[in-house]
């Protein structure tokens, strides 16, 4: 898969489900677009290092979401 029909079918799913949630986990992503894990981490991680995506960590989870949505980010930009 060409990476830029990829991150359109990331962007298009996540856009979709954002008002449902806004963290999502690896496998969802790679799931949206269809392929195995190993060619997904290649797409998710070009994206985040694009600011298209963003890395998220509680500590024992990692999740990935699209800059500026869901609570954490409003919490954040509370002063």
């Amino acid at each position: 898969m060409e990476y830029e029909e990829a991150k359109q079918k990331i962007l298009d799913g996540l856009t979709k489900k954002l008002k449902s949630k806004s963290k999502f986990y690896f496998n969802d992503l790679s799931k949206i677009m269809g392929v195995k894990p190993r060619e997904a981490k290649k797409v998710v991680n070009k994206m985040v290092e694009e600011g298209l995506l963003e890395y998220w960590s509680s500590g024992s989870t990692s999740m990935y979401g699209m800059p500026g949505t869901g609570k954490q980010a409003a919490a954040e930009h509370e002063d």
